[in-house]
């Protein structure tokens, strides 16, 4: 089975032949006040993917694919370089003051320290910082910031490539409301290049889009 994405026209037309189906292309045209030239290629698509079918004299009817489906075949080739918002980064000879102070600047939950290469070395949450604050009596600004951030070998992280439904996925199992995509470097070294960063504000985001018929937004880029 082809996964395509569909447009809000093809959404709809599935749901005009789910509920009134068998119907005659003329018909659903009539519907979307449109020439049933125009749907040809709408039709071709959802006949392709196995949403609709057709039969000479009947029309198109539909499969039994339901919405939830249709949405699981859009975010399943969606990938995480498609929907992650620009990283908040700091460098590691910085205070953890600097680290609230970005948060605050960016309206970020998490921010990702890097070496002077701009290597992913840790990361750091609202969760520590307040630890942090309150172990030193409010006072952050004498704290390097990589005494309280959490090191790299316990960072959960993603890539480009991967596909948001995964990224979603480690955010969920981990409980983490950021995650930061990286680059390979060097896997022996285990240096990362931090690119982006996908958090559960990018996830709400991409969910809306797409109950609204904006997946096509996804696909272009």
């Amino acid at each position: 089975m082809c996964k395509i994405a569909l447009s809000l026209r093809q959404k709809k037309i599935a749901e005009i032949v789910r509920q009134d189906g068998p119907i005659t292309g003329e018909h659903i045209a009539r519907q979307l006040d449109v020439t049933r030239a125009a749907l040809r290629s709408d039709l071709a698509i959802l006949v392709m993917s196995g949403i609709l079918d057709a039969r000479p004299k009947v029309g198109y009817f539909y499969t039994g694919k339901n919405t939830l489906g249709m949405l699981q075949e859009e975010i399943s080739v969606i990938t995480v370089e498609q929907v992650m918002s620009v990283p908040v980064v700091i460098g590691t000879d910085k205070s953890a003051y600097d680290a609230v102070v970005s948060m605050f600047m960016d309206d970020a939950g998490s921010v990702f320290v890097v070496d002077e290469k701009g290597y992913l070395n840790g990361v750091v949450s609202r969760k520590d910082l307040l630890k942090a604050a309150t172990n030193n009596n409010g006072d952050l600004k004498d704290l390097p910031v990589v005494m309280v951030m959490t090191q790299l070998s316990k960072i959960v992280m993603v890539h480009p490539e991967d596909s948001v439904a995964s990224a979603a996925r480690k955010a969920i199992d981990n409980e983490i409301d950021s995650l930061p995509v990286v680059e390979v470097v060097s896997a022996r070294a285990k240096t990362y290049q931090v690119v982006g960063r996908i958090t559960k504000t990018n996830f709400t985001r991409l969910l809306v889009d797409l109950a609204e018929g904006k997946g096509g937004n996804y696909h272009s880029r």
